[in-house]
């Protein structure tokens, strides 16, 4: 299966050799250099995967996020010249499913779309739903309900979400988290697994899922518990 990337860099250099690089890798490319051509390109063909420059002309790369955000949950990997915690927490925040920052390697980008798609086509559990109280994860369709109701997720956290359900009460660290939904560590990543566990916790809060609440166990980690139980 080929997958399809839309490459969304204003540098014409840099897109160009991103996209001769996953060419060669057997993807297929489309590719856009400001914001607004982003948005029309995805529309209209729908990416498997996007990667994403934060600064473009037209529209910002978090305003192109926020607005594929609110359709669907395509992953999404932003690239970034910042080096700030604060633009890499916040674009994970609005739902970015990685984030890596200039200059780096085709090879390094290479490995963190395939660590992106694995995650988000593949699952290590065969059962097909699983549920904690009122919270139910369909494994196949990659999505979470509370009584009847879709909770919408990004990949990675829905990455976590099922690490969690599948594991009920075991704690696991950042690191553990880290090692499950992306097969390497990154140094510095640890601080995202905080961003996206108060994701999670605010979307469940909002699809009212009281009897099932991801739990902090201070200077270990986190677990998923149901309460009263």
């Amino acid at each position: 299966m080929s997958y399809l990337l839309l490459v969304v860099e204003d540098e014409e250099q840099l897109r160009k050799m991103i996209c001769e690089h996953f060419t060669s890798e057997g993807y297929t490319t489309i590719e856009a250099g400001n914001g607004e051509q982003a948005l029309v390109l995805w529309k209209e063909q729908r990416p498997d995967l996007v990667i994403l420059d934060v600064m473009l002309p037209t529209r910002s790369g978090m305003e192109v996020l926020k607005e594929i955000r609110m359709v669907d949950n395509t992953p999404v990997i932003m690239l970034t010249a910042r080096v700030e915690e604060i633009d890499k927490l916040l674009g994970l925040e609005m739902g970015a499913d990685d984030y890596i920052t200039k200059p780096f390697s085709p090879r390094e980008l290479s490995a963190r779309v395939k660590a992106v798609m694995r995650r988000t086509n593949s699952s290590p559990n065969d059962r097909h739903v699983l549920s904690l109280g009122s919270l139910k994860v369909d494994i196949h369709r990659m999505e979470a309900y509370s009584n009847g109701h879709l909770i919408s997720l990004t990949g990675t956290e829905f990455r976590i979400l099922l690490i969690f359900i599948e594991n009920p009460g075991q704690v696991f660290s950042r690191l553990q988290i880290l090692e499950r939904i992306y097969g390497d560590i990154y140094e510095g990543y640890e601080r995202t697994i905080d961003t996206h566990i108060n994701n999670l916790r605010r979307k469940m809060e909002a699809a009212f899922i009281n009897d099932t609440v991801i739990k902090t166990v201070y200077g270990v980690g986190y677990k998923l518990v149901e309460e009263g139980k």
